[in-house]
């Protein structure tokens, strides 16, 4: 047996950790996959839950290493998954989502292409500047540079298989346990994780 593996990205500010962590409290059946990065922690975050805060040359020898399923420079920061983690969930039958950028996200279909990869979007442009604006978590420079980046990463939209438009916030939650709860429903994990009963009935 084996669960599902799904991509959720997005442009910064557009909502996606918001968005997954509603799905993780919704749904029971599903985890996250915390990231590695090198980046300094948020007001707010903790090591091992948000992220595991590591140093540059930390991340090195683990990519040297072969650890990560998926690595990228976001911002000038890098991010990437445990490969084994992944793994080995998986295989126990847990679904996965992974909160990553479209970088990772060509990485991870590449080499697992059963993975289901949705896309976040937000309303607008000034929408994004506003949410941006509000988390106060980011320099002038840092928004700037993220607002700068989020056409480039939004040209890749058409590489998903699935867009939610974050315009409003429970609608888009609803939609994304739509999609993990059609994804289950799929007559292949049907018949896997349904076998006993599938066979009794034919």
């Amino acid at each position: 047996m084996s669960g599902n593996l799904y991509i959720v990205s997005a442009p910064s500010g557009a909502g996606k950790t918001s968005l997954v962590a509603k799905l993780l409290e919704n749904d029971a059946r599903i985890r996250k996959s915390v990231s590695y990065t090198t980046r300094g922690p948020r007001p707010g975050e903790t090591d091992g839950r948000h992220y595991h805060f590591v140093t540059s040359e930390t991340f090195e020898k683990m990519a040297l290493a072969g650890d990560f399923l998926e690595s990228a420079t976001v911002h000038g920061n890098r991010y990437g998954t445990s490969r084994r983690w992944v793994q080995d969930q998986l295989a126990g039958d847990t679904d996965i989502v992974l909160e990553i950028d479209w970088q990772g996200a060509a990485q991870v279909r590449g080499l697992m292409p059963a993975a289901i990869s949705i896309f976040i979007l937000p309303p607008s442009f000034e929408a994004l500047l506003q949410r941006l604006n509000s988390r106060a978590q980011d320099a002038p420079e840092v928004i700037a540079t993220r607002l700068a980046n989020a056409r480039a990463e939004i040209s890749h939209v058409h590489d998903f298989d699935y867009v939610i438009i974050n315009s409003d916030f429970k609608a888009a939650a609803a939609e994304l346990q739509d999609i993990v709860r059609a994804e289950r429903l799929r007559t292949a994990h049907q018949l896997t994780r349904h076998t006993a009963l599938i066979n009794r009935l034919q």
